[in-house]
């Protein structure tokens, strides 16, 4: 993990009430604000794992996920909210409009 900077901010994506170690998955915004800046990306169970890519990539996700394009990863899964098949989560106040 050298390529990695020490002085990141991880941000974890958690409910905001849960407790215990997870596994969460984390992001960290590195240095720079353009479309090639570094976003990193780790399992709380594994931190030393990181998957870096790009700022634009990491949009183009994010937009896709609230677009819906990727919802039949989860269609069947149980607490998985606004998806065909699935049960509505027993916790609040999780996602962007929380």
């Amino acid at each position: 993990m050298s390529d990695i900077p020490p002085d990141l901010t991880w941000e974890r994506a958690a409910p905001p009430d849960a407790t215990g170690p997870g596994p969460w998955i984390e992001i960290a915004f590195g240095a720079g604000d353009d479309g090639e800046a570094p976003v990193y990306i780790r399992e709380t169970s594994d931190p030393e794992n990181v998957v870096t890519t790009n700022r634009r990539k990491w949009d183009a996700f994010v937009l896709g996920v609230q677009a819906g394009e990727f919802d039949h990863f989860v269609e069947g899964v149980e607490g998985v909210e606004g998806v065909e098949g699935t049960t509505p989560p027993e916790t609040k106040g999780i996602g962007p409009d929380a």
